[in-house]
């Protein structure tokens, strides 16, 4: 049977802002990515969801972002290699105190939005992310997008690394996620989007918009805590997959 980790980022409200329903999704997920208060969320909404999670057995990992509440962490900042380091370290550190302190331990690190893409590409900002969470705890696993320079930089610092794919994305030629700024960006149609990651853990193939075929690496499967029906979606590929003979588990299960 394949097995793969199904992962969701939550965690992303915060003051008297409530976004996403996480106590429902935690249900048919395995691991999660807790925003740590730059892009969304905040103290309290970090302490009950790392909370929420280790109570449901899931993977907690920290999911650092730019610091742009406004635009939700989704624009691009040219920051430094340093201050990617420094940002990345700084919110590791505060989700961790959270984990700690409830009694966890925390299992890895998938950085969030336009920082997940522009390390995606550019290498200086995936090795300064990698050294910044080897140095935290060399035994976290580094989420990157399959075959990007995050993944590799994770690998080249010492890290486990996680290639994540994308349920309700769509690709580009070149294994990039088509631009939100696009309008065939998301799969809003559930059983194609569960038809893609199939294929994908199944396969190693995605079908992109230019009509070509690649080769892609699924360990780890990305769902957004966000949508207006992220709920329902997370039931739905919980058991499409299962149904289709994937198993879904954490991710040290999935890369021993």
């Amino acid at each position: 049977m394949a097995i793969v980790d199904l992962n969701c980022d939550m965690g992303e409200s915060f003051g008297t802002y409530q976004k996403g329903r996480d106590e429902e999704i935690l249900d048919f997920i395995t691991s999660a990515n807790v925003a740590c208060g730059f892009h969304a969320g905040d103290f309290t909404t970090m302490r009950k969801t790392v909370a929420m999670a280790l109570e449901k057995g899931v993977g907690i990992g920290a999911h650092p972002g730019l610091p742009d509440l406004m635009g939700f962490g989704r624009r691009n900042i040219d920051i430094s290699p340093e201050e990617a380091y420094e940002l990345v370290i700084y919110q590791i550190g505060a989700l961790n105190g959270f984990v700690q302190s409830e009694g966890g331990k925390m299992q890895h690190v998938k950085p969030h939005g336009a920082l997940y893409n522009m390390a995606a590409k550019r290498q200086d900002l995936s090795e300064a992310i990698a050294e910044a969470v080897y140095k935290v705890d060399s035994e976290l696993v580094l989420f990157g997008l399959a075959g990007s320079e995050l993944v590799k930089a994770g690998k080249k610092a010492g890290l486990r690394t996680a290639s994540e794919v994308f349920s309700d994305r769509t690709y580009q030629e070149d294994g990039s996620l088509t631009s939100r700024k696009e309008k065939n960006a998301l799969l809003t149609d559930y059983e194609e989007a569960v038809n893609q990651v199939t294929r994908m853990i199944k396969e190693k193939r995605v079908h992109t918009v230019q009509g070509k075929d690649i080769e892609v690496q699924a360990d780890t499967i990305c769902i957004h805590g966000d949508g207006e029906n992220a709920l329902d979606f997370a039931k739905y590929i919980n058991e499409a997959l299962n149904e289709s003979g994937i198993e879904t588990t954490k991710i040290k299960d999935v890369l021993k």
